[in-house]
């Protein structure tokens, strides 16, 4: 393809994307995303297996 036609092509394309408004679920979303209702349930795994950078500069103290 020549430049104008590859031009032209890009430029149909980029207007397409533009006006795409799709509908979304939010909900639907959420419920697939696993979102907790509440913040208490999350547990960090990675806590106990490393120890905190102000414990080891305590001990060094």
């Amino acid at each position: 393809m020549g430049r104008g036609r590859q031009k032209a092509k890009h430029t149909k394309i980029a207007r397409e994307l533009k006006a795409y408004s799709p509908s979304v679920n939010y909900s639907a979303l959420e419920r697939e995303l696993g979102h907790p209702e509440s913040e208490d349930q999350y547990v960090d795994k990675w806590a106990d297996q490393y120890a905190d950078e102000d414990e080891d500069e305590l001990e060094k103290a």
